[in-house]
């Protein structure tokens, strides 16, 4: 059964609740392979999870749209979608750097490793780029993650823009197969996983 869904551009709605759009982000995203490859210890990835991913939701409330599901059993967020407008220039996040630092600890070299090699093979072209989606383990196989897509797609269809994403995971790389995108490129991080850049063309 697909859950119910309800858009929350969340800059727009107060008060306006980070901690639990991080929450989401760091329960569905921490174990994936590009994390595991950041930091492999499982304890210590958990730990500094949700620093990283606060920084990411922070500047999508600020400079983004952000998409989000409300289980309608328990009211808690069960899946989120962070999306940049890159058809006009998106500042850094603030003192980036300094924040990385703070929030990964000793995985800093590798965090900054993947940001140089995703921003590399990222597209020039006016596109809106898919940061995060994520689901709450317990609530996957449920239709979520395509609801979110479809919501955010229609409005690109419908203006003539086109999407971009990187995925780290097979499985949701069939995911996003199915909604358009195509591969575009494979990108192998040292002694780590693969990254496939994927580009949607919108669709009439």
């Amino acid at each position: 059964m697909t859950h119910a869904i309800q858009e929350l551009v969340i800059r727009d709605v107060a008060p306006i609740d980070i901690a639990e759009i991080t929450e989401v982000l760091a329960a569905a995203m921490a174990d994936q392979p590009v994390a595991r490859w950041i930091m492999p210890v499982a304890e210590t990835r958990r730990i500094i999870a949700p620093g990283y991913f606060e920084i990411y939701a922070e500047h999508a409330i600020k400079y983004g749209e952000v998409y989000a599901t409300v289980d309608p059993v328990d009211g808690e967020l069960s899946g989120v979608a962070l999306w940049f407008p890159f058809t006009s220039l998106i500042p850094s996040p603030p003192d980036y750097d300094q924040r990385l630092k703070e929030a990964v600890g000793s995985a800093y070299d590798r965090a900054v490793e993947l940001d140089a090699a995703l921003e590399a093979n990222h597209p020039m072209d006016a596109h809106h780029y898919l940061a995060f989606l994520a689901v709450r383990p317990n609530k996957q196989n449920h239709g979520i993650g395509s609801a979110l897509l479809n919501r955010h797609h229609a409005r690109l269809d419908a203006a003539g823009i086109p999407a971009y994403l990187e995925s780290n995971d097979p499985r949701n790389r069939e995911l996003y197969l199915r909604h358009g995108y195509v591969v575009r490129s494979e990108i192998q991080l040292p002694d780590g996983p693969p990254v496939w850049p994927m580009w949607r063309a919108p669709m009439g």
